[in-house]
């Protein structure tokens, strides 16, 4: 299998991301890397090119450029090559930790969607208090508006993910809403509840409410990109001003304080642990008819691994293909007797 990898996406780049793959590479011996950059920048961080192959360019797409705009005018940049490559069957998959718009667009107009599905949407994996797998969430932020019928898509390909990649053999569905009784919600919500219920393939356990996601009250939630993305934003944060508090609360306190800290360091640290991200790898593009998978653009090199890792495991499951073979066979004509 090969990965096409936007080596000039994300802050730290292509630093970052050539530590990530450097180490996934030794680990998995059957994955070959395209890395899609500025070779001069590049080469001097690889001392050997076992599996690796660099195209070079230095047009690259930045978090300042409009996203469908420089996917249509920016055609050398790294992460237009990358997706380009995967179109062609050149690479199986693509990384990139760069703008995130313009990697939606690139999914979208260069890869294309799977037939069948409507809006592809934007899927991370989050930490669960009670699970070290943490739970998935979409959308994320790919479509801002959504139909039920697009929330339906979801729970469908979201449980997939969640048996291929993590697996759970038979994932609870939650659709987030503000209650959990079924006639809660607006008109979009009681009508993806109504789908998503009528949906035998499906294990759904009806709606869950955003303060029971870290319990991990369900292994997928559903939802819109709006409500998704705002309830991203409201964990990442919650998670860092907490950490932060707790530091500097025992930092910032006396010595009886800052003693008691130290003979608690190893749960705090078992707290940290549990809500670090990174292990989880990145937010993948679900609907595309190839893993296309993001990293935040401040990843490390152990984000970048544990990404690569997570995109192997797509690979190796086939999950992508499924997806297309069921949605294929959802839209194949009925015979009749």
């Amino acid at each position: 299998m090969k990965i096409a990898v936007d080596a000039m996406g994300g802050d730290f780049a292509p630093q970052s991301v050539i530590e990530g793959v450097l180490q996934a590479r030794s680990e998995l011996t059957d994955v070959e890397f395209t890395l899609y950059g500025d070779e001069a920048q590049i080469k001097p961080l690889i001392d050997d090119m076992t599996r690796l192959t660099i195209v070079h360019t230095t047009e690259k797409i930045t978090s300042e450029d409009e996203p469908v705009r420089a996917i249509r005018r920016k055609k050398q940049a790294s992460m237009v090559l990358a997706a380009q490559a995967v179109k062609d069957g050149e690479a199986d998959a693509l990384f990139s930790l760069g703008n995130t718009g313009a990697l939606l667009a690139a999914g979208l107009f260069v890869i294309g969607r799977i037939k069948g599905i409507d809006r592809p949407g934007l899927m991370p994996t989050l930490p669960a208090i009670n699970s070290d797998l943490g739970f998935n969430m979409l959308d994320v932020g790919a479509n801002a508006e959504a139909k039920p019928e697009h929330l339906h898509q979801y729970g469908l390909m979201g449980n997939f993910y969640a048996q291929d990649v993590r697996g759970i053999q038979k994932p609870r569905i939650g659709l987030l809403n503000n209650g959990t009784e079924a006639g809660k919600g607006d008109e979009l919500h009681k009508a993806a509840h109504q789908l998503l219920a009528d949906d035998l393939t499906l294990n759904f356990i009806g709606n869950v409410e955003a303060s029971e996601l870290l319990k991990g009250v369900a292994d997928v939630v559903v939802t819109d990109g709006f409500t998704g993305n705002a309830t991203l934003k409201a964990i990442e944060g919650t998670a860092t001003i907490v950490m932060s508090q707790v530091k500097h609360a025992i930092m910032d306190a006396g010595v009886k304080e800052k003693i008691g800290g130290l003979l608690l360091k190893k749960s705090v640290g078992g707290i940290r642990d549990k809500f670090d991200t990174s292990v989880y790898g990145g937010a993948v593009l679900l609907g595309l008819k190839a893993p296309v998978v993001k990293a935040h653009g401040a990843a490390d090199g152990r984000t970048v691994y544990y990404t690569v890792r997570q995109i192997h495991a797509m690979l190796a499951n086939q999950t992508i293909q499924k997806v297309i073979d069921y949605f294929d066979q959802q839209n194949s004509p009925k015979e009749t007797d």
